[in-house]
């Protein structure tokens, strides 16, 4: 091989200011010679040791980047060396690459069994060494930067993390702070049109009623706010008891009041009733959220139906609506917290903000399981499951 052929530039780990740092260990005079004139003349820094306990010394004292390691050697074999090596944090992660005269199968699956890399028989071919040092000493650099990645990866995730919950804490104060004068507003607007109603013209008593539904709306928004929270903390309490399931389905569908107008609005009943352990007051605020969310989604005059039925699961409740459908890419992201969905031809968003988030939440505190089904112009199914 050239001389002048040098192996610096191309084979040392970028992370290093200085060539490549080689332990050579062979109680072998000749060999060692040898292996440390060819390899210093390759623009690598060697450092020879004669027997594997000054190996173990030198290795203490400044960690190399590879070790070229003999295998039968007086006291302390090669072997030997290899396993205390792996055995120490500090060395663990160093290639090893075993040069021995030893050719049997068994002498190199040995070799590979106590953190051995690599395997070169003697005599070898110094191209051969050089070769495999630069492989290894290239994937050794690699793992290091894969390392040193993966590291910047987890410091920004737990940045992220640390951020996230700020935020989450911050919400929920300010949230929690605006429930009061909130609920507030609402009480004044219901006095004002229980006192001043009668002396109101028609138009001015239907602004007052439409502003003390914008209120009732944004009362939802806050304790879906704050409900999410206390879901995604494991800290809202479940009141589970035994229940009709075609009466918890009634009282959500109850509780939309006038908006149930705008569609054609099915309920079908199940016969004999299906009975469920459940939070009653999530289940039926789950069946308001999916059903109100569908209605918003279908057309004046569409249809809306609701059923319940037995699965393996327990009890399954189906929504079903003949609306524009959601594409099949955002089936998942519409239960994301915040998650919204637009169809680019349709410019229509799917999404209620926390109304699918808070669902999924519920359903799953209580050991069911959420869904949808829908293609684009077919309508979507809405769907949740409870243990039975």
């Amino acid at each position: 091989m050239d001389s002048g052929d040098k192996a610096v530039d191309s084979t040392q780990p970028a992370a290093l200011v200085r060539p490549a740092g080689i332990l050579v260990v062979d109680d072998t005079p000749a060999n060692l010679r040898l292996l440390t004139g060819m390899l210093k003349e390759h623009g690598y820094r060697v450092r020879p040791v004669p027997s594997g306990r000054l190996a173990l010394q030198a290795v203490q004292t400044e960690l190399p980047d590879l070790i070229l390691l003999d295998i039968t050697m007086p006291e302390m074999s090669g072997y030997e060396v290899c396993e205390q090596l792996k055995a120490e944090p500090a060395s663990r992660d160093i290639p090893v690459l075993f040069i021995s005269a030893l050719d049997e199968t068994i002498d190199k699956i040995k070799a590979f069994a106590v953190g051995g890399l690599d395997y070169i028989t003697k005599p070898f071919q110094f191209e051969e060494v050089e070769a495999r040092v630069q492989t290894h000493l290239r994937l050794r650099q690699l793992q290091v930067e894969l390392e040193q990645k993966n590291r910047q990866l987890q410091a920004s995730y737990d940045q992220l993390r640390e951020l996230e919950t700020l935020r989450d804490n911050l919400t929920s104060m300010v949230v929690h702070d605006m429930r009061s004068p909130l609920m507030g507003i609402m009480g004044y607007l219901e006095i004002l049109e229980m006192d001043a109603g009668p002396k109101l013209n028609p138009t001015e008593l239907a602004l007052l009623s439409d502003a003390r539904g914008v209120a009732l709306v944004l009362a939802g928004m806050v304790n879906s706010l704050l409900d999410v929270s206390r879901l995604e903390q494991g800290q809202m309490p479940l009141h589970l008891a035994p229940a009709d399931l075609d009466a918890l389905i009634a009282a959500g569908l109850g509780s939309l009041g006038a908006l149930t107008q705008q569609v054609s609005l099915h309920h079908l009943q199940h016969s004999p009733a299906l009975r469920v352990t459940c939070d009653a007051d999530l289940v039926t605020r789950v069946v308001a959220n999916l059903v109100g969310n569908a209605i918003k989604f279908t057309p004046e005059g569409g249809r809306v139906t609701v059923a319940a039925e037995s699965c393996e699961q327990g009890v399954k409740i189906r929504v079903v609506d003949t609306g524009g459908g959601i594409p099949r890419e955002y089936h998942q992201k519409i239960f994301e917290k915040f998650g919204q969905v637009e169809a680019r031809q349709q410019r229509t968003m799917y999404s209620t903000g926390l109304g699918l988030t808070f669902c999924k939440l519920a359903v799953e505190a209580q050991g069911g399981r959420i869904g949808v089904e829908s293609e684009v112009g077919k309508g979507s199914t809405f769907w949740f499951t409870l243990p039975g």
